[in-house]
C-alpha cells in the first residue's frame, strides 16, 4: 500500500517525502503548453465514501494521485474495505460488514471524512466519528449535517470528542430544509436517504457539478434520485444498492489552477479534459482581468495580458465563483494594474494566507470578510509558508511571476489537492524544483 505512505514514488519514478520536503520557484519564464486535468477531488472523496453502501467490488477511474485520495482510503480501510491502485484507477472491495467508526487521528486530516456518518447509518444503524479536520479555514459547523440526519430519524451524542449516532429503526424518509447550500450536507444527507425508507426532499441542496456527478454514481449503484444540480433534490429510498463502475468529471479547481498559471506569467495555457462551463464565472472574472480566453467541449486556453487588470469578485455557492479558486485569483491580482475588492463568503478564515503573500511584496489589507489587493508592479521571492491546499497553489504561482527564488514549505498541503504539481508546471517551462526541506541552506 505504497500509495498510502507519506514517501513514495511520483509518475516519473522520483521519490518524494511529502512530510520534509518544499518547493524552489525561480519566477520570471511565462508558461506555455497544454496540461490535461484529472478526476475532481471533491468527487473522488465523497464517491469512495459512497461505496460503502454497496459490499461487492467497485472499480473507478481518473482518479488523482493525491494525498487526500490515499488518506480517505486509509479511512475506508480502517472502515473494513479494501483499496488497490493500478495507475489511475481505483479499486475498493467493500466486505458485508463494516467497522461503523472513523477515528480521530484519520479525521482530523481530512474534513471530507465526516460524510461516512450518511452511509454508515443507512448501511448498519450506528456511526462513530471524530469530529473533522482538514484545512484550518475558520468554522465550519457540521450542525446542518446532524440536523438533516436527525430528522430522518437518527439520534446523536458527543462523547470525549467522538460523535456517535444510531438510528436503530434506520433512517426514513422526510422533508429537509437547509439554512445554506451546504455541500458536505448535501452530499451526507444524499448518502443517507438513498437507503432510507421511504421518499426524502432536500430543499436549498448545494447545486455544484460534484453533487451532479455524486448522485450519476449512486444512480448506477441503483439509487433513485431526481434534481441533482438544482436546489430540490429527491430521492426515493430502495433495499439495496450494488457495486458499480464510474469515471470521475473533471477537476475544475485543478483546471482554474493552471488557469492562473499562464495568466499570471503573461503565458500562453491550453487545459484539456477539462469542463469549460464548471469555471463559467472564474472564467468571466480572468477575461475582465485582460486574459484573451478560447474554449470549446473538453478545453480551454488562456493567454494571459503583460499585467492584469484589477477585478472584483464575491465568493458564492455555485454557479458563483469558487471560494478555492479566490487565493489564486489573489495571487494574480497583487500584480494587477489597481485595487481589487474580494469578499469571502464562505469561510471566515480563507485570507490567513495573506501574511505570506505581503513577504512577497504584495499589498493586501483584509478586514472581517473583505480584502483589498492594491496590485504592485512586481513580487519578489522569498521563503513562504503553505497554510493550506489553494493558499499553498496561490503562493507557487505568485512564485512565477516574482523576481528571484522564493522557497515554498509545508507543501504536504499542495499535494492533497494537486498530483505531481510541480512535474506540470514544468511540463508548461516554469523553473521550479521539490527538494528535501533544508536543502538548500
Amino acid at each position: 500500500m505504497g500509495r498510502f505512505e507519506p514517501v513514495g514514488r511520483n509518475e516519473r519514478g522520483q521519490t518524494y517525502n511529502w512530510q520534509m520536503e518544499e518547493i524552489v520557484v525561480t519566477g520570471g519564464r511565462q508558461l506555455k503548453g497544454s496540461v490535461a486535468v484529472l478526476g475532481a477531488k471533491n468527487a473522488v472523496l465523497k464517491q469512495m465514501v459512497a461505496m460503502l453502501l454497496a459490499p461487492g467490488t467497485h472499480l473507478l477511474h481518473n482518479v488523482p494521485g493525491i494525498l487526500d485520495v490515499a488518506l480517505m482510503g486509509r479511512v475506508l480501510e480502517h472502515i473494513g474495505a479494501t483499496c488497490s491502485f493500478d495507475g489511475h484507477a481505483l479499486t475498493v472491495e467493500v466486505p458485508d460488514q463494516l467497522r461503523p467508526e472513523a477515528p480521530l487521528d484519520l479525521v482530523r486530516q481530512m474534513r471530507a471524512s465526516i460524510v461516512v456518518l450518511g452511509p454508515l447509518l443507512a448501511r448498519g444503524g450506528v456511526a462513530r466519528v471524530a469530529l473533522p479536520g482538514g484545512d484550518d479555514l475558520g468554522a465550519r459547523p457540521i450542525d446542518m449535517h446532524i440536523d438533516g440526519l436527525r430528522k430522518m430519524g437518527a439520534q446523536f451524542e458527543l462523547e470525549h470528542g467522538m460523535l456517535i449516532a444510531g438510528a436503530p429503526g434506520g433512517l426514513v424518509g422526510t422533508e429537509i430544509g437547509l439554512e445554506f447550500p451546504s455541500v458536505g450536507a448535501t452530499e451526507n444527507l444524499l448518502l443517507g436517504a438513498v437507503l432510507a425508507n421511504g421518499e426524502t426532499t432536500v430543499h436549498n441542496a448545494a447545486r455544484e457539478p460534484e453533487i451532479e456527478d455524486l448522485a450519476v454514481f449512486l444512480v448506477k449503484m441503483g439509487a433513485r434520485i431526481q434534481g441533482a444540480g438544482t436546489s430540490t433534490i429527491t430521492v426515493e429510498g430502495v433495499e439495496a444498492l450494488q457495486p458499480t463502475t464510474h469515471e470521475f468529471l473533471a477537476d475544475r479547481l485543478e483546471a482554474g489552477t493552471y488557469a492562473v498559471a499562464g495568466a499570471i506569467t503573461g503565458g500562453e495555457v491550453r487545459i484539456e479534459r477539462c469542463i469549460p462551463d464548471h469555471l463559467r464565472m472564474e472564467l468571466r472574472k480572468l477575461t475582465d482581468s485582460g486574459c484573451i480566453i478560447e474554449r470549446g467541449d473538453d478545453w480551454f486556453s488562456v493567454i494571459g495580458p503583460d499585467r492584469p487588470g484589477p477585478v472584483d469578485f464575491a465568493t458564492l455557492p455555485f454557479p458563483g465563483f469558487h471560494t478555492d479558486m479566490q487565493p489564486q485569483m489573489v495571487a494574480l491580482l497583487s500584480v494587477s494594474s489597481g485595487t481589487s475588492v474580494i469578499t469571502e463568503n464562505i469561510y471566515d478564515a480563507r485570507f490567513r494566507y495573506a501574511g505570506e503573500l505581503m513577504r512577497m511584496g504584495a499589498d493586501i489589507t483584509t478586514e472581517w470578510q473583505h480584502a483589498v489587493i492594491r496590485g504592485v508592479e512586481k513580487l519578489s521571492g522569498c521563503p513562504v509558508i503553505a497554510p493550506d491546499i489553494r493558499a499553498g497553489a496561490s503562493l507557487v504561482l505568485a512564485a512565477l511571476r516574482a523576481e528571484g527564488e522564493t522557497v515554498v514549505g509545508d507543501v504536504h498541503h499542495i499535494d492533497r489537492g494537486y498530483e505531481d504539481f510541480v512535474g506540470r508546471l514544468q511540463s508548461l517551462g516554469a523553473q521550479l524544483e521539490r527538494r528535501q526541506a533544508g536543502a538548500g541552506t
